[in-house]
């Protein structure tokens, strides 16, 4: 990056000074790719990252329906709730939509910087991503199981949040052809339908007999959440990433995030005239 010097920083934000200096380079970097370069694509991976060994063919085939539907602004290779316990190992073919905006290898396409790079903010730029202005109501692919680890529990964000959590996210190891799969199915019109015909037919379970395995269905259910807290005390119980940035949950799509338990599908979902993303839960 050739410019070095000190960002200007407010008083009371100046422990954060590394958020304002990243935030700078990812300005410069995707101006070089977008402008300089004239790209109309690009993936985005950090210096602390492992890649899959589908990671290329992931995105390369992925590129397709970002390019097409425009309901979708990225496409993300990780999953924030990807733990081992946590995703169904044996479908590595897996991929959803999500309104959260993950980060960690992602890819953008010069339209959405064409969007975005008059209002690139200062600092902080994921959670500004993530704020309602910029997203819009669109979606994020990611995949069940991550295509990037990282190893980096030294840089801006604080080493405990890498030890609770980022070192315990699983890296696909079997590489899936997706270049011969029909990825149709993630198109918004269809997508939208399938998901949520399914989820409506499940039947409710509690999160706490999923937990201890005590639930009397076969096959994939539901756990129905009314309020943040209620929210939060069932994600913490179940080994979810609880917190929400700009009311929308990690993974989350229309307030519901898929994730495997004890050898089983799970939705945790809101109740049924859930109105949209509500910005006090946080």
């Amino acid at each position: 990056h050739p410019d070095q010097s000190e960002p200007e920083v407010p008083a009371k934000e100046l422990k954060f000074k590394g958020y304002f200096k990243i935030s700078r380079h990812y300005r410069w970097g995707l101006k070089q790719i977008f402008r300089t370069f004239n790209h109309t694509a690009v993936i985005i991976v950090e210096d602390d990252l492992d890649v899959a060994p589908d990671f290329y063919e992931y995105f390369s085939s992925t590129h397709e329906l970002l390019k097409n539907d425009p309901t979708l602004w990225c496409v993300s290779a990780w999953n924030d709730n990807g733990k081992a316990n946590l995703i169904d190992s044996n479908h590595g073919e897996l991929l959803y939509r999500s309104d959260f905006f993950p980060g960690l290898g992602w890819m953008i396409t010069k339209t959405l910087w064409d969007e975005l790079e008059p209002k690139w903010p200062n600092s902080y730029w994921d959670d500004w991503m993530r704020r309602p202005e910029q997203r819009k109501e669109r979606a994020c692919i990611r995949p069940e199981i991550s295509r990037t680890r990282t190893f980096g529990k030294i840089g801006v964000s604080n080493g405990m949040f890498f030890d609770k959590h980022l070192k315990f996210i699983k890296l696909n190891e079997n590489s899936i052809p997706f270049s011969k799969l029909n990825m149709s199915y993630l198109l918004q019109e269809r997508y939208d339908k399938q998901f949520h015909a399914l989820v409506d037919s499940l039947p409710v379970v509690s999160a706490s007999d999923v937990k201890s395995n005590r639930v009397v269905y076969e096959g994939p259910v539901r756990i129905i959440y009314h309020t943040r807290n209620g929210f939060k005390s069932m994600a913490k119980l179940l080994g979810l990433m609880d917190d929400l940035k700009s009311g929308v949950p990690r993974t989350g799509y229309h307030g519901i995030i898929p994730f495997y338990c004890n050898n089983r599908r799970v939705y945790l979902a809101p109740n049924s005239n859930w109105k949209g993303y509500d910005l006090t839960w946080s």
